[in-house]
């Protein structure tokens, strides 16, 4: 059985890469627009997934709000935005925030860490 992975991200082009090479390394992708819509799909989800891909700057709800509704999924944020080492410390405090990837993106590097994540 494939592990889910979800990619929630307002940008369709970041879904459809991140989506597609992901599933071309064998997981289960579904996805998201924004924190708000991200929860809703999650409510309907039998199962829950893995990991999610989260990009930090979405319209709707602030995604610092959305994270502690999600329990018990890890989540690894996907972002453009720069950040100091102790900003990135600071996201990464709250107890589901597994990672940090900035955008642009390695594609090997995204594979790596999406598989040390969901091992």
């Amino acid at each position: 059985m494939p592990k889910t992975i979800m990619v929630v991200d307002d940008e369709p082009d970041n879904v459809t890469t991140v989506k597609t090479v992901l599933e071309k390394e064998g997981y289960k992708v579904i996805t998201a627009k924004s924190g708000d819509d991200c929860l809703k799909v999650l409510a309907k989800q039998k199962t829950k997934p893995s990991l999610i891909l989260m990009d930090i700057m979405m319209p709707g709800t602030p995604v610092k709000e959305i994270i502690p509704k999600i329990k018990g999924i890890k989540i690894a944020y996907l972002s453009v935005v720069r950040t100091s080492e102790a900003e990135r410390e600071d996201l990464l405090k709250s107890g589901n925030i597994v990672d940090y990837i900035p955008k642009p993106f390695d594609i090997k590097e995204l594979i790596a860490k999406v598989k040390k994540i969901v091992a």
